[in-house]
């Protein structure tokens, strides 16, 4: 496949976009408006893209995956965000999840993990964050002391996506307290049944209410070293290529979110008629529109790049990555607004899905980074 392919969908990218365009308008949306209402993780959400093998469509077919490209797979995260980002969320965070692992993990450690995932049988989480340790991920405070051959795990993650709901969680932790900062820390593979591993409550948040979000409460839990990912004092290293690659995929959900939110505004505004006319006869309304669909063709394109970038691995991905993922939700957050906007009082209410989705954008200008970081990422990149 030529760079230009990678950039330009092809026949096979648009036709993965048609099947996951009918699961999702099919099984997914549904019972969007329900799972932001009750919060609660979309059950069906999860079965239907298990069916269609778009749950974590990124793991290689030596691992039992379809071997989906990154453009591929930000195209099903993109479609899902259409109707529902709560699921979108499911074969994004797998792929966020598992990408430690595919990036540094042992050929042992990929085959134990990563092809029960592809079968659908479990859901992987990733524990960077802590209470004071979000944008400095560097001071964190979460230990992993030597024991043998294994690893006594202490400590907290905190803002965990699918919490709960995943059987493994990739966790960063300090194994030489006293090393250089940023060298010193480790990535190991926790299980949700081991002893002294244990969730705080459920978060309650402003949006993404069907995806839970909890800490990660460790109590002594002892780690088999041969669940190590990488080398020792490798983690962070490992921890910021991962967000390199999976900043792309909030992209791709910011972009399916506003493409939610344009499509049903424009649906309004030609049935709504005020004065004797549709309201989208009105050139206030027109050039709305115009600037809201302007602007998300510009992020999905930027996206679209820099998925080739991911696919590659490209020297400039750090850049694109953070570019994409800062544009795309910035440009979400204000479409979803603007969509609110076009459908008056009734965008207000939730019998109408706009301020679901108005809601649900704003986190993606926080996670994996927040957009201040991104644009740190972006200048240092420019100052190399």
């Amino acid at each position: 496949m030529s760079d230009f392919d990678l950039y330009r969908p092809t026949e096979e990218h648009e036709a993965i976009r048609e099947a996951v365009r009918e699961i999702a308008e099919d099984k997914i949306a549904p019972h969007a408006a329900e799972t932001d209402e009750t919060a609660t993780f979309p059950r069906a959400s999860y079965d239907a893209l298990r069916a269609g093998d778009f749950h974590a469509p990124h793991i290689p077919e030596s691992y039992g995956g379809v071997g989906a490209d990154a453009l591929a797979t930000c195209i099903v995260i993109e479609e899902v965000a259409r109707v529902c980002a709560s699921s979108s969320l499911i074969p994004a965070v797998n792929k966020l999840g598992t990408m430690p692992l595919i990036l540094a993990g042992s050929e042992e450690v990929k085959q134990r993990y990563l092809a029960p995932v592809a079968r659908g049988e479990a859901m992987f989480s990733y524990g960077l964050s802590e209470r004071e340790a979000g944008s400095d991920t560097a001071s964190m405070k979460t230990r992993a002391v030597a024991d043998g051959d294994d690893w006594i795990l202490s400590g907290q993650k905190s803002w965990i996506t699918n919490a709960g709901e995943s059987a493994y969680y990739t966790v960063m932790a300090v194994t030489d307290p006293d090393g250089p900062r940023g060298r010193n820390v480790s990535a190991f593979v926790v299980h949700a049944d081991d002893p002294g591993f244990s969730l705080g409550e459920p978060e309650r948040k402003l949006g993404i209410k069907g995806s839970p979000t909890r800490e990660l409460l460790f109590d002594n839990v002892r780690i088999p070293g041969d669940r190590l990912v990488g080398a020792v004092g490798e983690g962070l290293r490992i921890a910021l290529r991962t967000l390199d690659h999976t900043r792309v995929t909030i992209g791709a959900q910011a972009v399916g979110i506003a493409q939610g939110a344009l499509d049903y505004a424009v649906g309004y505004v030609k049935e709504r008629k005020q004065f004797g006319t549709a309201i989208a006869d009105f050139q206030g309304i027109q050039f709305m529109l115009a600037d809201m669909a302007m602007k998300l063709e510009a992020a999905r394109q930027m996206v679209y790049t820099a998925a080739a970038k991911s696919e590659r691995g490209d020297d400039d991905l750090s850049f694109f990555g953070a570019a994409a993922k800062c544009f795309a939700s910035d440009v979400a957050m204000e479409i979803t607004t603007e969509a609110v906007q076009l459908l008056g009082g009734y965008g207000y209410t939730r019998d109408y899905p706009v301020e679901r989705m108005m809601r649900d954008a704003k986190i993606t200008q926080i996670y994996e980074g927040t957009n201040q970081i991104q644009r740190v990422v972006m200048a240092r990149q420019l100052l190399k």
